[in-house]
């Protein structure tokens, strides 16, 4: 589920801060980037090339988030469970990656995004890790949108590792914290799954127990801000009762937050 090849456009801001999406509400999406390779074989194009249009699809995706009132978007770019895929394929994708961060990160320095990936480290590529580091500290002043790349990831290996840092009995709150990673995200208003498949895939578990799921049949590379601004309005158009009960039909988000604290 990721990314590009040789002509890849540059990225292109002309946004909201990121200050602003937090001052106004800014949501935390979460995205399943899945058909990628059956967009490149409907084609008759190699897998690799459905990877190098799903990071010009992310770009987009990049591009559009903050003026949707996006803060923090959080894609799934590896999972853990991909180890399993051709090693043709994992070389290319990880090749993909080095090639994002050397190409890109400081244009999004420069835009004002913040890039943290999630995920482990200790089996990627030789420098891959340091490289990914190196990206991360470059920027890290961003404040317009927190980009979380999830690399190397599983939700219930977090999970895991989040029980066995917090120790004994954690709270809720305990966990959450040990989840959040450096950047404190908030947990996942939206989560977006491309391709037509409906389930998780070992994707932020604990964050998403109380996101809004959209399907979309869409391939990956040919997501687009349309499509995009088109799932943010059936969110916005869903009543988020957080286990609570709406008494009032007029009733504001806010009844339902305090619903879903008490």
């Amino acid at each position: 589920m990721t990314q590009s090849s040789s002509a890849i456009a540059p990225l292109n801001f002309a946004l909201p801060s990121y200050l602003s999406a937090i001052q106004f509400g800014g949501l935390h999406l979460a995205i399943i980037m899945d058909g990628n390779g059956r967009w490149a074989i409907a084609r008759g194009l190699p897998r690799s090339a459905g990877h190098a249009a799903g990071v010009r699809a992310l770009k987009r995706i990049v591009d559009a988030a903050p003026s949707l009132g996006i803060g923090i978007l959080t894609v799934y770019a590896f999972s853990s469970d991909n180890w399993r895929r051709p090693a043709d394929e994992v070389g290319n994708l990880m090749r993909l990656l080095r090639s994002y961060l050397q190409r890109d990160v400081a244009q999004l320095a420069q835009h004002g995004v913040r890039l943290e990936v999630i995920g482990r480290r200790d089996r990627l590529p030789a420098g891959l890790a340091e490289a990914v580091g190196r990206a991360e500290n470059e920027t890290r002043d961003g404040r317009r949108l927190l980009l979380r790349v999830a690399l190397d990831y599983s939700g219930r290996d977090q999970i895991l590792n989040a029980a066995t840092q917090c120790g004994p009995a954690p709270t809720r709150e305990d966990m959450s914290r040990a989840l959040a990673g450096a950047s404190c995200a908030t947990d996942v208003d939206l989560l977006i799954r491309t391709g037509g498949e409906k389930r998780l895939s070992d994707f932020l578990l604990w964050e998403a127990a109380y996101a809004e799921l959209y399907f979309t049949e869409r391939l990956w590379p040919d997501f687009d801000a349309c499509d995009l601004a088109t799932a943010i309005g059936d969110y916005h158009s869903r009543e988020r009762r957080f286990g609570g009960v709406m008494s009032d039909p007029t009733g504001s988000r806010s009844d339902l937050i305090e619903a879903h604290s008490a």
